[in-house]
């Protein structure tokens, strides 16, 4: 994809080359911030082909200043990509500023927070993620694309026709025990029985060190009988449908850095059962769009659970979480704050910097 560097004012490092949570957010994010006409490009492996991006030996060329700004924002969101911009900045004297996004729920290592010290700005993306900071920084919560992630509008030829007039309850994300695909199973398999019009659908990866875990959770299935009703589907191509066909969504993760699932959930009209690991409980509405549960408590997730399991009540709850994610968790809307905090590092409007509605803050960036 051919561009200049002169219309560049943001590089999106991503140094990792297998799917995560920060994967998907760079995804769904860099072609909102350049809708909205900002120069930005991604550096580094794991990125599908349609995202701006330049290559590693383009990089002499962010000596010289963009045309706009005095300087690049380098926006790092992992250790080595904060590395990185320090060596670029700091050894190589790049006119670049330094941006890190924290999504970690728990207490820095002594190396991060060092790292994170010589950052010219922070962003936390969740308050629960902030309150770990040592330094000023703002709360940007993460986004969903509503165009991308929306209720179905029309009738699903390619649901598989033993799922067809089922209602749907599903658990996507790799499957492991932090992700709390355990819980989700034993719930399913004590509920199940006595909700008949329900059947569990378990999207998701599992990486060769989850086999036992994943091969446990099948026999547990079958020796409950519930092979049929209990289905996993592997690794699906595009999840997106999926979303939609189902009535209830369920993330019990025991521990999460944002979690993005929820939100596709809820824009696709889908009511949602969540622990509180991660953002979840500043995404969901309790009684309203869903409800949260402490993360690894079995009972009260499968009381959650249950209390869903009632079709109309599911549904209501899905209409509301559409409505709730549109108002406070729109795609614009984080790249809107983010650019806010881009032209502050700046010293300079950026083309698309609009004001948007006060966010949470802690410090200043």
């Amino acid at each position: 994809m051919a561009h200049s560097l002169d219309e560049i004012t943001v590089i999106a490092p991503h140094f990792k080359r297998r799917l995560s949570g920060v994967t998907s957010t760079v995804i769904q994010l860099v072609p909102e911030q350049k809708r909205q006409g900002l120069g930005i490009l991604t550096l580094g492996p794991g990125l599908p082909g349609h995202l701006p991006s330049m290559r590693w030996a383009e990089l002499p060329g962010l000596w010289k200043r963009p045309k706009s700004a005095p300087a690049r924002v380098w926006h790092a969101r992992r250790n080595n990509e904060m590395l990185a911009g320090l060596i670029l900045r700091d050894l190589f004297r790049m006119p670049l500023k330094l941006l890190f996004t924290s999504a970690a729920q728990r207490h820095h290592s002594r190396y991060t927070r060092w790292l994170i010290s010589k950052m010219d700005g922070v962003v936390a993306t969740n308050g629960k993620s902030g309150s770990f900071l040592k330094v000023p920084h703002r709360v940007i919560r993460h986004g969903v694309d509503l165009q991308l992630f929306h209720p179905s509008d029309e009738i699903d030829t390619n649901l598989p026709e033993d799922l067809k007039g089922r209602h749907l309850v599903g658990c996507f994300g790799r499957v492991r025990h932090q992700k709390g695909t355990d819980l989700f199973v034993r719930a399913m398999i004590e509920l199940l029985p006595d909700n008949p019009e329900w059947t569990a659908v378990i999207s998701g990866r599992v990486t060769a060190e989850h086999t036992a875990f994943a091969d446990k959770l099948k026999a547990d299935i079958a020796a409950a009988g519930l092979t049929d009703r209990i289905r996993f589907l592997g690794e699906v191509d595009d999840i997106k449908p999926w979303y939609r066909r189902l009535t209830l969504y369920v993330a019990p993760s025991r521990n999460e850095g944002f979690g993005l699932t929820p939100l596709e959930a809820m824009a696709s009209g889908t009511a949602v059962v969540a622990s509180d690991a991660g953002a979840y409980a500043e995404m969901i509405v309790e009684g309203e769009t869903g409800s949260v549960v402490p993360a690894g408590d079995y009972e009260r997730l499968r009381d959650a659970i249950s209390t869903f399991l009632e079709p109309q009540k599911a549904m209501q709850a899905g209409r509301r979480a559409r409505e709730h994610v549109e108002a406070a968790f729109g795609l614009e809307r984080e790249a809107d704050q983010l650019a806010e905090v881009y032209a502050g590092l700046l010293g300079t409007a950026l083309p698309h910097a609009r004001a948007s509605s006060k966010p949470a803050t802690s410090g200043t960036v």
